[in-house]
């Protein structure tokens, strides 16, 4: 349906949705291309959203392979890990890199799920006041997160170009506040260090004036260097005690193991229950 090249060579797909396919959140396709390879199939997470009336994929492009595509044909879903979100109440999703896009896809339901909720309760709430009843087919969702937590940690600041529309549309839709985003570009001197200052600034003032961050292009603001991951497990058994947190992790896999240590440092010193769920690009 459409193909665009965004900054950092990433080469997005629309592909039309086949009738019947149905996948949730978290989980990837195989793609082929047969005029670049009638055998090779490659992986890719789905960034789009299980109601969205299309499927699409962010690729990185390396070489020949993702240059040339312009036919495409699918094989999947397939599981994988992040799709079992629904199953927490807090959700703490890490994305390093290209490591976001099914981050990205979880969002997005996310959002719908939201929009959705809301539409169901003003349905209620006019159908009380003798106005339009809601319609028979509209139910309570079913999905059991309220509270989401992003970090999507990238070395170029042309990446968040990638997704600037979706960050976009929850700083506009996320009217009580489910989702935090945070983007962290490590590729910019740490926050506090002088050298940053002024960067620091620009940003205050231009988020103050046009609620757009300079760095990121979008009304999420952006971190510099890396989040301090224990701080940000402490922050969340802080404001979610007694609750069970799924975390998802997608990305190289050197910072895996810093993130599973943490879910279980803090699952046995809180009374917040931390899983951990990894997937290595």
């Amino acid at each position: 349906m459409k193909a665009d090249v965004l900054p950092g060579n990433v080469l997005t797909l629309h592909i039309s949705k086949p009738q019947g396919f149905k996948y949730k959140s978290g989980q990837y396709i195989f793609v082929k291309c047969a005029a670049v390879s009638p055998f090779e199939w490659h992986p890719f997470s789905i960034t789009s959203a299980p109601g969205d009336d299309y499927i699409s994929v962010h690729i990185r492009t390396h070489g020949n392979w993702t240059r040339q595509l312009n036919e495409v044909l699918i094989d999947g879903p397939y599981g994988a890990p992040t799709q079992d979100y629904k199953n927490y109440d807090v959700v703490l999703l890490v994305g390093l890199g290209i490591g976001a896009t099914p981050m990205i896809s979880v969002v997005k339901d996310v959002v719908n799920n939201v929009k959705a909720t809301e539409e169901v309760e003003n349905s209620l709430e006019e159908g009380n006041r003798g106005g339009k009843i809601m319609s028979p087919n509209a139910s309570p969702l079913t999905n059991k997160t309220r509270r989401v937590y992003f970090y999507w940690v990238t070395r170029e600041q042309g990446s968040f170009d990638w997704f600037k529309g979706v960050m976009n549309e929850v700083a506009e839709t996320d009217h009580k506040g489910v989702i935090e985003m945070h983007n962290y570009c490590t590729s910019v001197y740490e926050e506090g260090d002088a050298r940053s200052a002024l960067i620091t600034m620009l940003q205050s003032l231009n988020h103050a004036k046009n609620g757009v961050d300079v760095v990121s292009g979008t009304r999420v603001k952006s971190h510099f260097a890396k989040p301090n991951w224990r701080t940000v497990y402490k922050r969340i058994a802080l404001n979610h005690p007694n609750s069970s947190v799924g975390v998802f992790y997608c990305g190289p896999p050197p910072p895996a193991k810093e993130l599973r240590q943490l879910a279980s440092d803090f699952s046995h010193k809180t009374s917040t229950k931390f899983e951990f769920h990894k997937e290595n690009f």
